[in-house]
């Protein structure tokens, strides 16, 4: 329904640019020829004709295009702000409408010295204001939403790699911008509205998943930036923001065996940032609590209880020698799920009811689909990939006491329409990530983290809020 209203809108708006094109003395037919058209309107406003060029670069080419389609419309007459808006909004029946009308007169190049003098035109304070806002609203939406974008680490399930309070820009461009899924958005809100809250998005306008062409696929252990998966309540590009490591790429194969990683059956990676959990038992003294906050060694508070000297810590090798060296410390050992253990707060993806053990630190091999990938059905696979099949690639999925159907068809393999990626963090045992809810689509893809702009320390003192060391500083 949808592509017969915008190809109806496209038709209208195409046919009122080839009465306006007549109007000005040139072949209607030159309005509707890609590119071509556009060298045409460069010459009807006055721009340099070479300006069709950026018409090639993404991004830029929004900027070329609309600054050639204003100045057009001005060109013959139309230069007040509801018309400008209009000539945005619904070209598809203002356009028709002024090519039709007498009373419209292509009146020459609009850029020109000479137009200016022959037609001069004063904006109010007001449509000054109005269009200054518009432009920086516009420009900084297209910024966002296909360059570059501004993100905060909210937990530590990147740590050390990536502390809270690190402030980092995401680049849209390395693995291709992706359109906007949900246009009708609240600009600079991602879903929710400031002050208000509620809703900054409305759902009546639905666009499917397309990406721009980008720099580079996604390599194996970038930081990547993605929309949550398991949250399907909103739409996905609306979806909360998530940033981990890409340890599995489409076509990998991925198992841990007692806390380590292997891709394709070799041991994984291992950033020296690296961070895991300690459990640290200790004398009546204890630990000093202050020296593990100046260290900024966080402590799991769950499941520590100091006063019996017990302790659960989240460090990284060289913090874990320095601690273990301690003259309180009576034993000190690195926490690995046992590959037997089946408790609620150690299960993993796909959290098998019965017959198969998986948790976070024994787990696969997973088998991470990649499109045109065929898996057979059966007992062990359906659990991995039926979220897959049904949630992200849309169809409907049964098990009938004769087998599997698949869009009401009985089917014994599926072969996957899109790439997926397994995602995990680099602090393993306070990380939400893939050993929790599974493969991340290619469409919840966001960007690439580039680098650290902004590092403030809540618990740092007056001084040393600000982490110096980290700014600008790049993420590997």
């Amino acid at each position: 329904m949808w592509y017969i209203i915008f190809a109806i809108a496209t038709i209208g708006a195409l046919y009122g640019l080839w009465l306006l094109y007549k109007k000005a003395g040139k072949q209607g037919w030159e309005a509707v020829v890609p590119i071509y058209g556009q060298y045409v309107m460069a010459q009807l406003v006055g721009r340099p004709t070479w300006w069709i060029i950026w018409l090639f670069v993404p991004i830029v080419n929004i900027f070329i295009f609309y600054d050639l389609y204003l100045n057009l419309i001005k060109a013959f007459g139309k230069r007040r702000f509801w018309e400008n808006v209009a000539a945005v909004l619904v070209p598809f029946i203002v356009l028709p409408m002024w090519g039709r009308d007498p009373n419209v007169k292509y009146l020459g190049e609009s850029t020109t010295e000479e137009f200016k003098q022959k037609y001069p035109y004063r904006k109010s304070t007001g449509r000054e204001w109005a269009d200054a806002i518009i432009f920086a609203t516009v420009a900084a939406s297209l910024i966002r939403g296909f360059l570059i974008e501004a993100y905060m680490i909210p937990t530590g399930s990147m740590e050390r790699s990536l502390l809270v309070g690190d402030f980092l820009f995401v680049s849209k461009l390395n693995y291709g911008p992706r359109i906007p899924m949900t246009p009708l958005a609240f600009p600079f809100a991602h879903h929710t509205m400031p002050i208000t809250g509620g809703k900054a998005y409305s759902e009546l306008v639905k666009v499917p998943y397309k990406r721009l062409p980008g720099f580079q696929d996604i390599k194996r252990y970038d930081v990547v930036v993605f929309n949550f998966p398991e949250e399907i309540e909103r739409p996905i590009d609306k979806r909360e923001n998530y940033i981990k490591r890409c340890v599995g790429l489409p076509g990998d194969v991925i198992s841990m065996e007692r806390a380590k990683l292997f891709v394709n059956g070799e041991p994984a990676f291992t950033d020296p940032d690296f961070q895991t959990n300690y459990i640290v038992e200790t004398d009546p003294n204890g630990l000093n609590m202050q020296r593990l906050l100046d260290m900024r060694i966080e402590v799991d508070m769950v499941n520590t209880e100091p006063g019996m000297g017990f302790y659960v810590l989240h460090m990284t090798k060289d913090e874990a020698e320095q601690v273990k060296s301690w003259e309180s410390v009576k034993s000190f050992r690195e926490q690995i799920f046992d590959p037997q253990d089946a408790s609620p707060g150690a299960s993993a993806f796909p959290h098998y009811k019965s017959g198969v053990v998986w948790n976070y630190d024994n787990f696969g091999p997973i088998h991470v689909p990649a499109k045109g990938w065929t898996v057979k059905l059966d007992s062990l696979t359906v659990p991995l990939y039926e979220r897959a099949i049904q949630i992200y690639e849309g169809n409907t999925f049964e098990h009938k006491g004769d087998g599997y159907y698949i869009n009401d068809v009985k089917a014994d393999s599926y072969t996957f329409k899109m790439n997926y990626y397994w995602m995990m963090g680099d602090n393993r045992h306070n990380s939400l990530d893939s050993r929790g809810w599974g493969f991340v689509p290619e469409d919840h893809i966001v960007g690439k983290a580039l680098f650290t702009w902004m590092s403030w320390d809540k618990d740092g003192t007056f001084l040393s809020k600000i982490r110096w060391n980290r700014i600008f500083k790049g993420i590997e």
